[in-house]
């Protein structure tokens, strides 16, 4: 499934929200080191492309299939960039579009239909779906081991348990965007501004399983919590997951701080960051403004897709175990 911007998408208090965030580029007082993702995306897009190629050595041609409903001008953008990159990749594209007008069973019969095609591996719906329609139902009706996003409620499941399965997009990508640049996250305190199910709830369960690139101390806050700069301002990594546009400014921040922008939201086509860019003057490191977590979020759902074709073929073989992870 494709999901809604990230973030709780809630209103902070009026005492530490500005309008909006600040239009100010390349400030000259700025000193934080940048954390691209376009690298990080680089890297795992790379290790897909050798693995979509030895499947296609096995007879296997990797299928991720998309399903758009309606004419929503920047949803259809988003697919038409998956299928370019899932060309790129050498997988099969095969995609739905329904009219704005379909039912909800015209939405599951699609669904359905990818779930029972063999030749189908990974499946996701463009968000958002026409009003009339329910997005969680069309989530439910996604077949587990085809949810390329990880977001179907058994996936969530497997994450909180810490069993194999399709990880969340976003909340892998911070976790591998950290890592790649050498960020410590052992044992050191992390906090989440934001508590959605796409971004702030699983990475939170992420970042705190056992493991060298997370083993965390994580403490999930929100804008209904008055007081929160209390905890942004003392957290060693900062990761901002609310959705609202420019919460998080200088004041909100330890110096010296990991600043990793996961919350937006959208003006049109335009991409209205949770970190006013005025952070850098005081992070000693953060995403940027374009260009930080996007590109990972894309890069693990190629990821989870060539494993969800992985597994589909080791079953085939009689060889593997459906539950197996990417």
């Amino acid at each position: 499934m494709s999901q809604p911007p990230h973030g709780d998408v809630a209103s902070a208090p009026a005492s530490s929200s500005p309008s909006g965030p600040s239009e100010a580029s390349g400030d000259a007082a700025a000193t934080a080191r940048l954390l691209p993702g376009g690298p990080v995306a680089e890297r795992i897009l790379a290790e897909v492309a050798e693995r979509v190629a030895a499947l296609i050595r096995q007879g296997v041609t990797p299928a991720l299939a998309t399903v758009l409903v309606g004419d929503d001008d920047a949803s259809a953008g988003y697919i038409r960039i998956k299928q370019r990159q899932a060309a790129e990749l050498g997988f099969a594209s095969p995609h739905a579009h329904l009219p704005a007008d379909a039912t909800q069973a015209d939405l599951h019969a699609v669904i359905e239909s990818f779930n029972a095609d063999p030749a189908v591996h990974g499946l996701l719906v463009q968000y958002p779906v026409p009003a009339h329609l329910d997005y969680d139902r069309a989530l439910m009706a996604v077949d587990p081991d085809k949810d390329v996003d990880g977001m179907h409620p058994l996936n969530m499941g497997r994450l909180a348990l810490g069993l194999p399965g399709p990880l969340p997009c976003t909340p892998a990508g911070i976790e591998e965007l950290l890592a790649h640049h050498g960020i410590p996250v052992s044992g050191r305190e992390v906090v989440i501004l934001g508590r959605g199910a796409t971004l702030g709830r699983p990475l939170a369960i992420l970042l705190g399983q056992k493991r060298p690139t997370a083993n965390a101390a994580v403490t999930v806050v929100h804008t209904g919590v008055p007081d929160w700069p209390r905890y942004t301002r003392r957290a060693d990594i900062l990761v901002a997951a609310a959705g609202v546009p420019g919460i998080i400014r200088p004041e909100h921040v330890k110096p010296g701080a990991v600043v990793i922008g996961g919350g937006v939201r959208y003006a049109g086509r335009r991409l209205l960051p949770d970190v006013d860019e005025s952070c850098a003057r005081v992070a000693g490191a953060i995403t940027p403004r374009v260009g930080g977590v996007g590109p990972t979020t894309v890069a693990m759902l190629f990821r989870n897709a060539v494993a969800a074709a992985e597994r589909a073929a080791a079953a085939a073989n009689g060889s593997g175990d459906r539950t197996v992870s990417g």
